[in-house]
């Protein structure tokens, strides 16, 4: 069967896999003794391996596996958690983005076998085990066939019966039972024209681990991942849901026949040598009251730790409000291709123009009815509601991007050998997934700067009365119209005086120039192609592509950076984004004959002031409003447009606002507020910054959208 057209779904889930792992193995390097942490980090290696079995990319599955038996044995109890072994997994997630890369690009996994790695991880395993644990495992695989008390043809359908338990198992399900806890069989039968039975048998345990824990199953779970098994599968589960409930969930697979359940039975259950002789110790353990059995203690053995689990599950799940048993879970979200979601919104964005005609001809006409007028009303709203309703679905939080940024500057430690700790706040602010999606590589950028030039070393951070540790600030929130994403340290911050020797060095600037330029125009050197003040050229810096980088996306995607620094105290390079690249609101106004829109994003107010009140500072007109003096921006002369306003007339001033800065935009008249849709004009005018693209009006002109935060 052709599984290229679950690729793309592969590639989605595989990647949120991989940055969970990244979060969660960050987090355990912090809490070494969390078990939380350790379940979830073993639940997603769990899930990728059984991903990436089903799609047939066996070095993807048998690294994930290795991992997944490290952290099993973490689980148990049997490998502490150490700085080595953080480092090791964080190589083998690296190698299975490697992977994916390769399987984006080639839909092939490619032929590194990462054996060195997976040495690793068996050095891990075979180091750190419990002696114990292997000698038990070496007896209980000296089992001699004729002990088993039934066999399958004996058991008929009740195959669940031919599972020989370890003595852990046991125990496990001993101790279940006199929890109160349900213990079943199942045999789960696989249609016989099923051809994915892996992935149907994933399916299966997925639905079951929802209440369920999984003890034991036949073929053994690595098997059943490599579908070597042929119609069938057996479990033994502990369960805090009826039989019922569990069948239930297990049936609701497609392509599975059937599944048959009943609750285990002791009595014809198989047993090995090795158990059979210890069962009198079992039977001690039995008679342990269940009081002295709690949820919250901690498990004395690797035995009871599924059972503690359970019941974690259990508690869990009884302060949880769940819906009633009989009422099925449903699933409430839907992965959409983002071309179907442009495609959605380019109709939104038609559908407005139309409208706009609409009001335009009914006005132009002059014949229109209250009843017109009531039904245009009526499709303006409902298509503001439709545009608001699409940009919501296209809205994703940039935590999906700003995840990952903890692991670099964890690595970025150890490569550069500085202290440093990045904070990370509202990464829950939204943006366009367009936006979203190019926004990553200017922040990484930005980070890997504050990290090399920004940080000082712990010795000179110490002599400057700075603590060792360095801090990197990391903050998204929302302003206006805008999304305002800004990066900050408590470093060095920028000399101006040695960016401006090294820019007189590559030739970027003469000497004359230098003199006279201000400190914003030396710090904006900084961006300039191939600029770099390292001394050196490393894996991290010095190739002068970084900040290049940064302002050239942050400007294609209709935003801008600004800087702030303090020589001494520390840097912060802020980046303004807008929400949406396709529909705003927007203000008309008229300058001349032309017709331009300014986003009501970036509008503070609108004045209408005297000639008399304008006044003059360094030869620049200003005018106070408030107690707040704002310069004054002719619009006309930007543009090169001749006024059809009188001079003596009151001006009409459109005061917009960029962070904590106004200025005061003089039109000639305003047309009113208008919702619009965004036109790219391309290379046209990609050199005037002041025009951030063009719309569509409803008689069919096309206006100049002005872009305010460039003109302040």
């Amino acid at each position: 069967m052709d599984v290229s057209q679950y690729l793309e779904i592969f590639l989605d889930e595989t990647n949120e896999h991989l940055q969970n792992l990244n979060t969660q193995i960050l987090s355990l390097e912090q809490e070494p003794d969390n078990m939380d942490t350790i379940n979830e980090i073993f639940r997603a290696a769990h899930s990728l391996k059984g991903m990436a079995g089903t799609m047939g990319y066996k070095r993807m599955q048998n690294l994930t596996h290795d991992m997944e038996n490290v952290f099993s044995e973490v689980r148990n109890g049997n490998i502490t958690v150490k700085a080595s072994m953080i480092d090791v997994l964080f190589q083998c997630l690296d190698a299975l983005e490697e992977y994916t890369t390769n399987i984006r690009e080639n839909a092939d996994e490619g032929t590194n076998d990462n054996e060195p790695l997976i040495k690793e991880l068996n050095i891990i395993l075979n180091g750190e085990s419990d002696e114990g644990d292997d000698s038990e495992e070496d007896s209980a695989e000296a089992v001699v066939e004729e002990t088993s008390v039934a066999s399958a043809t004996d058991n008929g359908d009740k195959k669940w019966l031919e599972i020989k338990l370890g003595d852990s198992e046991q125990k496990v399900l001993k101790e279940a039972a006199k929890q109160g806890k349900g213990v079943y069989g199942l045999t789960v039968k696989v249609q016989e024209a099923c051809i994915l039975k892996a992935a149907r048998a994933f399916l299966v345990f997925k639905a079951i681990e929802e209440t369920s824990e999984i003890i034991m199953s036949n073929p053994s779970a690595q098997d059943i991942e490599d579908e070597k098994f042929e119609l069938d599968f057996s479990l033994i589960i502990v369960s805090d849901a009826s039989l019922e409930q569990v069948l239930t969930a297990a049936k609701s697979v497609s392509e599975i026949e059937d599944v048959i359940g009943e609750e285990y039975d002791y009595n014809h259950a198989s047993v090995t040598v090795h158990e059979a002789a210890k069962e009198e110790p079992v039977k001690a353990e039995q008679q342990t009251k269940p009081a002295e059995v709690s949820a919250t203690a901690p498990a004395p053995t690797t035995t009871t730790t599924a059972v503690t689990k359970a019941q974690n599950k259990s508690k869990k799940k009884a302060e949880e409000k769940k819906a009633p048993a009989n009422k099925p879970v449903v699933n409430r979200t839907v992965r959409v291709d983002i071309e179907k979601l442009d495609t959605l919104m380019n109709l939104v964005s038609e559908l407005i123009i139309a409208k706009n005609s609409l009001v335009s001809a009914s006005a132009a006409s002059g014949t229109s009815s209250a009843a017109v007028n009531e039904q245009i009303e009526y499709l303006e709203s409902t298509t503001t509601s439709l545009h608001e309703s699409v940009m919501k679905v296209r809205m994703v939080p940039i935590e999906s991007t700003v995840s990952k940024f903890p692991r670099m500057v964890r690595d970025l430690q150890k490569t550069l050998g500085k202290k440093m700790e990045l904070y990370m706040s509202g990464e829950e602010t939204e943006l366009d997934r367009t936006v979203v999606d190019e926004i990553g590589d200017p922040l990484m950028h930005l980070l890997r700067n504050s990290a090399d030039h920004g940080l000082e070393s712990a010795e000179l951070r110490k002599e400057r009365g700075k603590p060792e540790v360095g801090s990197i600030f990391l903050e998204a929130y929302q302003d206006g119209n805008n999304v305002v994403i800004e990066v900050r340290d408590d470093g060095n911050g920028i000399d101006t005086e040695a960016v401006r020797n090294k820019a007189i060095e590559k030739g970027i600037i003469t000497p004359e120039q230098a003199e006279n330029m201000s400190e914003k125009d030396s710090i904006d050197l900084l961006f300039h192609a191939g600029f770099s003040t390292a001394k050196v050229v490393s894996d991290v810096s010095g190739r002068g592509v970084g900040l290049d980088v940064v302002k050239s996306k942050i400007e294609a995607l209709s935003g801008e950076v600004e800087v702030k620094s303090k020589l001494g105290e520390g840097s912060s390079w802020i980046i303004r984004l807008p929400l949406t690249l396709a529909i705003i609101q927007a203000l008309m106004v008229d300058i001349g004959n032309e017709k331009y829109a300014i986003s009501l994003g970036s509008i503070q107010t609108i004045e209408d002031i005297s000639p008399d009140d304008v006044k003059l500072v360094e030869a620049k007109e200003v005018i106070q409003i408030r107690d707040i003096v704002i310069p004054l921006i002719r619009l006309n002369r930007i543009l090169d447009v001749e006024s059809k306003k009188d001079p003596n007339e009151n001006l009409v001033v459109v005061v917009v606002k960029k962070g904590d800065k106004m200025a005061g935009l003089v039109v000639d008249e305003l047309i009113g507020q208008q919702e619009i849709v965004i036109k790219s004009l391309g290379k046209y005018i990609n050199k005037c910054k002041i025009i951030s693209g063009a719309t569509v009006l409803g008689d069919g002109e096309v206006a100049l959208i002005l872009d305010a935060n460039t003109l302040i």
